[in-house]
């Protein structure tokens, strides 16, 4: 099943409770879409940020790229990292972009209190002459 955030019987329901306790933090992340080794950046690439709980698909963003590649701070659960001698604790959520026609899926790990950046590069599809 798919859900959306702000789906409101989800959200009060005892599995999305129990993720949201295991996961009481906010990281934040931002996309960037560019072509020709980043000096293109890519503007109208959708782009959705879900995780898997439970068996069922839970949208947390759903968005466009803006004129400059890019969707800036997404924010987004995470666990809570109290012990600055350990590694920090992640959750990885799966980043689906679709761009002319062209559809790929990532994952991100996504860390309490950090931003991280995740970068996509587009191949143009070049035709010459009418033939690939």
């Amino acid at each position: 099943m798919t859900y959306n955030i702000d789906d409101k019987d989800f959200v009060n329901s005892e599995l999305y409770k129990s993720f949201i306790n295991a996961n009481p933090g906010v990281g934040f992340l931002k996309i960037r879409a560019f072509a020709a080794s980043q000096a293109v950046p890519i503007s109208g690439m959708n782009v959705q940020v879900s995780k898997d709980i439970g068996g069922n698909k839970v949208i947390f963003f759903s968005g466009v790229t803006n004129e400059s590649g890019a969707i800036e701070r997404i924010s987004l659960p995470v666990p809570r990292s109290s012990d600055n001698m350990m590694a920090p604790l992640i959750t990885t959520y799966d980043i689906d972009t679709s761009y002319e026609g062209v559809d790929r899926m990532y994952k991100v790990n996504v860390y309490d209190n950090i931003y991280v950046v995740q970068n996509i590069n587009v191949t143009p599809n070049i035709s010459y002459g009418g033939t690939l």
